[in-house]
Parts: C-alpha cells; structure tokens; sequence
C-alpha cells in the first residue's frame, strides 16, 4: 500500500518508469477481474486500458487515494457493469426488432418476394462498397458504435467517418431509388 502512495506520488510528477511499474502490476489482475464481469477479454482489455489512460491523462488532478488498488477495481468494475447493462439494453431493442419483424412479413407472395428482392439488393450493395467504407458503415449500424468511437477502433478522424458514413448512404440510397424506379 505504502509502496502504491509512493508509485502515485511518483506519477502525479510525470515519472513515466512509476507509471509503467504501476501498469504492470495491476493490468492482468484487473484485466480477469473485468473478463469475469463483461464475460468478453478483449472488452476487459479496452475497459483497463482506458482507464490507465485516463490514469495518466488526469494523474496531476488524481488526489492522492487511501487504497490506489480499491480505486482501481471500483473504476473496472463500474466500467464493465455499465458495458454489461449497455449490451444488456442492445439485446432487449434487438429482440423487439426481432418481434416486430414478424410484423413486416406478409402472407401475400408477391410482397414477400419483392421484400427479398430489396433484402439482396441492400446486401450487394454493401459488398461493393470499398473495405473501409463497408467496416464504418457496419461497426456504425450493426454492432451500435458511435462514430467517435468507431475513428478511435480504426485510428482514423471523427470527420474520415462521417464522410464514408456519408458515402455509403447515399450509395444505398441511389441503389434502392433505382429499384423503386424499375419495380
């Protein structure tokens, strides 16, 4: 404990060899601590070193902690529950997307063929698009992630995503217009 007050006394001055004694002696630790909430190591593996960043980001504004290792964990843990709840919340709106599809399905033929039709349609469509374009269109859209998250995952710029983002709409829009035309 004396050792970790000492570590943080180190760090709040900018010592970066504190620092990284500090990083290597909670990382894997707190990594299996958030795997066994989130249930997922690469998700436990960003939520740790996010906060460690955040760590030496804001080390002069850290005051200095009782216990640096409670802090640590209490900060894993509220990050991977609130991880876990945000999951929990895409499931529930999947699973409502799911039920109300049933809605959409028809029992006349011809709708349900045209439905397919525009289904294939939106799906080669998407395989055009060029790699990245198609990545950002599909971390954006399928798997819920904001577009300052996504330029941070692919190191590129919030405004590089929004522009392809952009791209890929529009392509899908001229696409489905031309089949609306021909239909």
């Amino acid at each position: 404990m004396l050792n970790d007050l000492f570590l943080l006394a180190k760090i709040k001055e900018g010592d970066i060899k504190a620092f990284e004694k500090f990083f290597k002696s909670y990382y894997a630790p707190l990594c299996l601590y958030a795997t066994g909430i989130t249930g997922d190591k690469e998700v436990a593996e960003e939520i740790v070193q996010d906060l460690f960043y955040y760590f030496w980001k804001e080390r002069q504004k850290l005051p200095l902690l009782r216990s640096v290792k409670s802090y640590l964990y209490r900060a894993v843990r509220n990050e991977a529950i609130q991880f876990r709840e945000h999951l929990n919340v895409r499931e529930k709106h999947k699973d409502e997307i799911m039920k109300n599809a049933s809605v959409f399905s028809s029992s006349d033929p011809q709708e349900n063929m045209e439905y397919e039709e525009l289904e294939e349609l939106i799906k080669e469509t998407l395989r055009k698009l060029p790699e990245r374009r198609l990545k950002i269109f599909c971390m954006h859209r399928f798997q819920g992630m904001k577009y300052l998250e996504i330029a941070s995952a692919l190191s590129v710029s919030v405004k590089t995503v929004e522009a392809e983002m952009t791209k890929a709409l529009q392509t899908l829009r001229k696409e489905i217009e031309e089949y609306l035309y021909i239909t």
